[in-house]
This record gives structure tokens, sequence and C-alpha cells, in this order.
């Protein structure tokens, strides 16, 4: 797969998945960049805007196998990895998956769990494998996770652990539509959800494909000092505990090789880098001022940041040629 067939495919999942997502072009891009990065998505809204539903969409578009896991208080960490049954006729354990080993899980309301239970997720989210009685048992491919928290509901809920949050290659929010949107959504459900004909439109074999393809898309030098710089700056500021980890670096150069494919180019511009470092990078502060230890303002802070960054102009070309 070349990069023009690469982009008609992800075009033709994008119409898909907007079909069922409406008015929301953003954040359909986004959520699509996360998973042909191979990374896990955090979505952070309010209810009823479509947070599940985007999920759905996206697993329906490319024939992944789907799960969805509503976090509770009781909820255990064998219901979302498994457990080990004995088997009385065999006389041996027996493994059961849980609803974790599918290629796209949802995880509702992932902050309403007990941080014990929440720990059941790094491992997988991290390594793609989980370890269930010592023995270790690999993920699907490809694994992601979407997960969906309420940002602005706060009683019975546990705050997610840097750890976690820090494993999320992006974080979105869908927000309301507009009033010819919402107006769209409600006659187009009147009868029957659009999610109940979403057919596939690209293979895992193509998601692959395409995953592999992104990793060769060219980053000059100058443009991977300017992510390093922009990382290294969040550690750096006195409103925030904690900056953006290397893992933060790693995911704004590959999500920015995605912006690139997505825009049909084989090199990845500076504009990129800033662009889609909104997305990537405040999920993972932690403010000094507020007791929930989450930056409210995180845009704000990235335009800060970004203000006092040099943007790497008048050199030579991106499009190839010596690091």
């Amino acid at each position: 797969m070349d990069l023009a067939q690469a982009h008609e495919k992800v075009l033709a999942l994008r119409d898909n998945v907007q079909s069922v997502i409406k008015g929301k072009t953003e954040t359909v891009d986004l959520a699509i960049t996360a998973l042909l990065c191979n990374g896990h998505l955090l979505i952070e809204d309010v209810p009823g805007v479509g947070k599940t539903m985007l999920a759905r969409a996206l697993a329906k578009s490319i024939d992944a196998t789907f799960h969805r896991i509503q976090f509770t208080p009781d909820l255990l960490p064998s219901d979302v990895t498994g457990v080990s049954i004995y088997n009385q006729k065999t006389a041996e354990f027996e493994f059961q998956p849980g609803p974790l080993f599918a290629n796209i899980v949802l995880i509702d309301e992932i902050n309403r769990t007990t941080p014990r239970t929440q720990s059941s997720l790094l491992e997988a989210m991290e390594e793609r494998q989980v370890t269930i009685d010592g023995l270790t048992r690999d993920l699907p491919k490809p694994f992601i996770v979407v997960a969906t928290q309420n940002p602005i509901e706060f009683y019975g809920t546990y705050p997610l652990p840097e750890g976690q949050r820090d494993r999320f290659m992006i974080s979105v929010g869908l927000g309301y539509p507009s009033f010819e949107t919402e107006l769209e959504i409600t006659l187009d459900q009147m009868k029957q959800h659009p999610i109940e004909n979403l057919k596939p439109v690209l293979t895992l074999e193509d998601v692959g494909e395409i995953q592999e393809l992104i990793k060769s898309i060219y980053v000059k030098r100058e443009i991977l000092d300017y992510a390093v710089s922009i990382v290294q700056a969040t550690r750096e500021q006195e409103s925030l505990i904690l900056g953006a980890s290397p893992r933060g670096t790693l995911a704004l150069v590959r999500t920015a090789q995605a912006c690139a494919m997505l825009d049909r180019r084989e090199y990845v511009l500076p504009d990129d880098i800033k662009q889609i470092s909104y997305s990537v990078l405040p999920h993972r502060f932690i403010s000094r001022e507020r007791t929930s230890r989450r930056l409210r303002n995180g845009s704000g802070l990235m335009d800060e940041i970004l203000e006092t960054i040099p943007v790497p102009i008048g050199r030579s070309e991106y499009r190839g040629g010596e690091n």
C-alpha cells in the first residue's frame, strides 16, 4: 500500500464514522489518528454527546472485535482481564478471557472504579499483554483502549493515576452540537440509529499496513528538536507539578506523522507538531493549584509554551535528505 492508497482508505474511514458522529470532523480525525498510531484514546465530556457511539463507529468501520466495559466501584480486576476456572472434568484450570481481549475496548466511565481495578489496565495499555496467574497472554492486534469520563462529576469517582493518563496517546472532547447538527441527528434517529447500518470500510490488515506506513513518514532533525523542546518546556512551568513525559514526546512525533499522512504528505511540518500538541500533551499535566491535580485550561498553557519555542522556518526542505 502506498501513501495515496492509504490516504483514500483513511478518507473512507472518516466519512464512515462521520455518518454516525455528525459535525465533529476534528474529533473524528483525532480518534482516527489514535487508531492509526496504535494509541489509546481518552474522551472527556459530559453525558449524551456521543462518546460511546464514536468508539462503536470506529470499531464497526474496521471490522474489529469490540467489547464494552462499564466501570463501577465494585468491579474487580479479574472482571476486566479474565480468570482461570477449574474444570472438574479435565482436572485442569482453564483460562476464561475477560472483555479486555478485543481489538477495541470501550471503558465507560473509567474514573468510577477503584485504583486497584484501574491498575489492571496499565500492563495492557503499555505492553499489549496481561499477566494472570503468572502467565503472560498477548492481546489481539491492534489493541486500542477508548475510555470515557465525565470531567464535571466528582462524587463517587477516583482520579486516574498519572501513569494511566500518560498511557493515553490523545485526549479529546466532543462538545455539544450546533443547532443544525442537532436537528440533523434528531431526524436521522427518528426511526433507526445510523450505527445499525454501518458497514466496514477497512480491514484489520489495512489498519496494520497504514500503521506501518505512518512510521516511514519523514521527520527532519529540526522538527524533532522542535518537538523535544516543546515537551521539555512543559517540565519547566511553575504552574505545573509535572509536565509531559518522554512517552509524550514519542506520542507527539508519531501523531504528527499521522497528521502528515492525512494531508497526503511524506514529511512532517512544524505545524503538524504545533497543531497536534494540544491533544497529545495537556492531559499529562498536573497543576499545582487544583486539588484534583488536573489542569483545567491546558490549551491556554500550550499557547504560552508554543509562543516561547522558536519555530524551525527558513531552513532546508523538510521532505528528505540527511538529518
